[in-house]
C-alpha cells in the first residue's frame, strides 16, 4: 500500500490535481527526507522519487509542487550531487529546514543483535554509526537509502535474518521491523539541512532573518581573486555561512605553461555561497553588484527565510503566513489553485 518511488521514466505521467501540496523527496517512505518534507510542509502529500534528478524534474513537470532535498549533513558534509543539480535545473530555493537524524538498528522481528552478521544502509548512515557497528563486529554494505535498506529486509525476511539496517524508527514501523537499538550514531548532534525548491521564487523580505544562496565563477584566477570577490560581503558586514567549490563541468581542466619544463593541470571552479542577508537588503544588492565585477558567471539560487525553529518540533500550519513563521518556509505562492495549499494536518 506504500507509494512506489518515481523514476525518470514515470515523469511523462500527467500530474495529479488537488488542493493538497505535493512535495517530492528522494527515497522511499520512511526516509529521513520524507520526515523533512513533512516538517517543511505539514499536511503535504509526500511524493517519493528514486533519484535526486527525478525529484527536480517532478517539480519542473508539475507532477509535484515542491521538492525537499538534502544539501549538507553535520557529520557527512555536503551532498555534492544536489549542488550540481541546482545549477543544471531552474528551480528556486524558497526555504530551508533542519532535521535531527536519529539512527536506529533494525532487524527482522525475533532476531537479536548478536545474530547479525551484516548491516546495510546508505553509506553516510553507515559512516555515522561507525563505533556501534565496529562494536557489533558486523560487515557493512551500502544501498541507495536508509529506508530502502529496511524495505529490502522486510521483503526478504527469511533470507536476511542475519542482516540489520540502519534507518529511522518510522521505517521500522512502516516495514514491520524491530528496533534493536536507538540513537546508534557516533555523535548526538547529527543534523541534516534540507532545501525547499519551487518553480517560482518568493518575494524577499527584511522583517525576518533571511539567507541568500549564490553561485559564481571567477573571470580571472589570480592571486587573491577569490579573496577580492568575497570581500564584497565583508566590507558590508554580511556574514557568509557556507562556501562550497565545484569543478566546472563544461571545461573541467585547463593546461598552463609551467617553468619546470612541463604542464600543470588544475580545475576551474564554481563557488556556491550562503549569506545571511535578504535580496531586499540594499547591502546584499550592492555586494552582488561588486561581485559581478570579478565574476564570469553569477546566479542567485534563492533568497529565503532561515530555519529558526527548534529541530525537535514540527508544528502544523493553516496558512502560508504561519508556515513562514513556524517552519521558516515563507512560501509565497502566486497561485494557490495551481500550487496547492497546506491543509494544516501533521503528516
Amino acid at each position: 500500500t506504500l507509494p512506489r518511488p518515481l523514476s525518470i521514466q514515470d515523469l511523462a505521467m500527467p500530474p495529479a490535481h488537488g488542493s493538497q501540496l505535493r512535495v517530492a523527496y528522494q527515497g522511499v517512505p520512511g526516509a529521513y527526507s520524507e520526515s523533512a518534507a513533512s516538517k517543511a510542509y505539514p499536511g503535504c502529500d509526500p511524493v517519493p522519487c528514486e533519484q535526486f534528478e527525478a525529484a527536480f524534474q517532478a517539480v519542473e513537470l508539475w507532477i509535484a509542487d515542491r521538492a525537499v532535498l538534502p544539501i549538507e549533513n553535520s557529520l557527512g558534509g555536503s551532498i555534492h550531487r544536489n549542488y550540481d543539480l541546482l545549477l543544471r535545473h531552474r528551480l528556486h530555493i524558497v526555504g530551508e529546514v533542519q532535521l535531527a537524524v536519529h539512527h536506529c538498528l533494525l532487524a527482522v522481528p525475533g532476531v537479536r543483535k548478536e545474530e547479525l552478521h551484516r548491516v546495510i544502509s546508505h553509506p553516510q548512515a553507515l559512516a555515522q554509526c561507525e563505533n556501534t557497528l565496529t562494536r557489533l563486529g558486523v560487515a557493512r554494505e551500502s544501498v541507495e537509502d536508509t529506508a530502502g535498506a529496511a524495505q529490502l529486509i522486510a521483503q526478504n525476511p527469511l533470507a536476511m535474518r542475519d542482516t540489520g539496517a540502519v534507518a529511522s524508527s518510522r521505517a521500522a514501523e512502516l516495514y514491520g521491523l524491530d528496533v534493536l537499538e536507538e540513537d546508534i550514531q557516533d555523535e548526538e548532534g547529527n543534523m541534516t539541512r534540507f532545501l525547499m525548491l519551487a518553480r517560482e521564487p518568493i518575494i524577499p523580505r527584511t522583517d525576518r532573518p533571511f539567507k541568500t544562496s549564490v553561485v559564481f565563477g571567477l573571470e580571472e584566477e589570480s592571486a587573491g581573486s577569490l579573496f577580492k570577490a568575497l570581500s564584497a560581503f565583508a566590507l558590508r558586514g554580511i556574514n557568509l555561512t557556507k562556501i562550497e567549490s565545484r569543478p566546472q563541468r563544461k571545461r573541467p581542466l585547463r593546461v598552463v605553461d609551467d617553468s619546470n619544463h612541463g604542464t600543470a593541470k588544475y580545475f576551474e571552479y564554481l563557488f556556491y555561497i550562503d549569506l545571511e542577508a535578504s535580496m531586499a537588503d540594499p547591502r546584499a544588492q550592492n555586494a552582488l553588484g561588486q561581485l559581478q565585477e570579478f565574476a564570469s558567471f553569477l546566479r542567485v539560487l534563492g533568497s529565503y527565510p532561515m530555519d529558526m525553529t527548534p529541530v525537535s518540533k514540527t508544528v502544523p500550519c493553516d496558512t502560508d503566513e504561519e508556515l513562514g513563521e513556524v517552519a521558516a518556509a515563507a512560501v509565497e505562492r502566486p497561485s494557490r489553485a495551481v500550487n496547492g495549499a497546506c491543509n494544516g494536518a501533521a503528516a
